[in-house]
C-alpha cells in the first residue's frame, strides 16, 4: 500500500507556525486513526497527534498541547497539523501514518510502536531556529 505523502514542511524561527499536510489516498477504511510523528536526529521516533477518522477525537503528546493541532478531512483522507509557538525543540522530520482504530480509545494511542513504520528520513522537513 503507498505510504502516505506529507508536504508543507520549512523553516522557521522560534514562535513561528507552520501547517503540514498529508494526502493518505489508499486508505479507505473508516476505522482508522491518521497520525503525525516527528523524529529528531539522534532520537527516537515520537507521537505528535493522532485524529479517529469517524469522530473526528483528537489527542494531543504533552509536549505540543495547546500549540499543535491536528485536523481532517474524511473524505479526502488528508490530515493536517496546525503548529503554533514552534520551538527549536520541535525540530525534526515529520511524518504521517495511518492504521486500523476500532474506537476512539484506540486512537488515543501515540507510542511510536502502533504507527507503520517509515522509511528513515521519509516525511517533510521541521527546521526551527533561536
Amino acid at each position: 500500500q503507498q505510504h502516505p505523502v506529507e508536504s508543507g514542511g520549512g523553516s522557521v524561527q522560534t514562535g513561528g507556525s507552520l501547517r503540514l499536510s498529508c494526502e493518505a489516498p489508499g486508505y479507505t477504511y473508516e476505522d482508522k486513526c491518521m497520525g503525525w510523528l516527528r523524529q529528531a536526529p539522534g532520537k527516537e521516533r515520537e507521537g505528535v497527534a493522532t485524529i479517529y477518522s469517524p469522530t473526528g477525537a483528537t489527542y494531543y503528546a504533552d509536549s505540543v498541547k495547546g500549540r499543535f493541532t491536528i485536523s481532517q478531512d474524511n473524505a479526502k483522507n488528508t490530515v493536517w497539523l496546525q503548529m503554533d509557538s514552534l520551538e527549536p525543540e520541535d525540530s525534526g522530520i515529520y511524518s504521517c501514518a495511518v492504521r486500523w482504530c476500532e474506537s476512539a480509545t484506540m486512537a488515543a494511542g501515540l507510542s511510536p510502536g502502533l504507527w507503520p513504520r517509515r522509511p528513515r528520513g521519509q516525511g517533510t522537513q521541521v527546521t526551527v531556529s533561536s
